[in-house]
């Protein structure tokens, strides 16, 4: 399995875009993301998102690790 390795928040918000969410807003420092028929995502807009933050909206949006790293390309 590939490794999740520290990203920033704007590149996991490139990423999720590429799956058909959609920037809302921002709310502080973080992205609100919206796609109809899945949950909200917050994702915090800082140098290096950690880890099993990244891991648990990954979960959230349904979508696989693998797949969200091959977005990140």
């Amino acid at each position: 399995m590939p490794k999740l390795t520290n990203i920033s928040g704007t590149k996991a918000v490139k990423a999720f875009l590429k799956f058909g969410y959609k920037h809302i807003h921002t709310s502080g420092d973080h992205a609100i993301l919206q796609k109809l028929g899945s949950p909200t995502l917050s994702i915090p807009l800082h140098k290096e998102v950690a880890q099993f933050l990244l891991k648990a909206q990954i979960k959230r949006a349904d979508l696989t690790i693998q797949d969200f790293i091959k977005a990140l390309k």
